[in-house]
């Protein structure tokens, strides 16, 4: 299907699974291109994954795909946002 429509559009299309996220598949499949792709997001030919957008700049790519924050999220049960400029967790209220 893929290819029918990248003929017909003279594009190039990249099937991509709803259930994958961080390269698991999170209904017991196999996990497909490393992410969903997302509106943004970029698609490495290289090692055919989808990299969802950078959430903000001091965050880096993993093995598994996913962007992680150069400080833990804090795990006490509260809900934070994180602030670039201090890169810092900020406790929600």
């Amino acid at each position: 299907m893929g290819e029918f429509y990248g003929n017909f559009h003279n594009l190039t299309c990249k099937r991509t699974s709803y259930n994958t996220k961080g390269n698991v598949h999170h209904d017991n499949g196999v996990a497909f291109r490393g992410n969903y792709a997302e509106i943004d997001g970029l698609y490495d030919s290289e090692n055919d994954v989808f990299i969802p957008p950078q959430p903000f700049e001091s965050w880096q790519l993993n093995s598994n795909w996913v962007w992680v924050p150069p400080v833990a999220y804090p795990t006490d049960g509260n809900i934070y946002v994180w602030f670039e400029k201090t890169q810092e967790w900020i406790l929600y209220n």
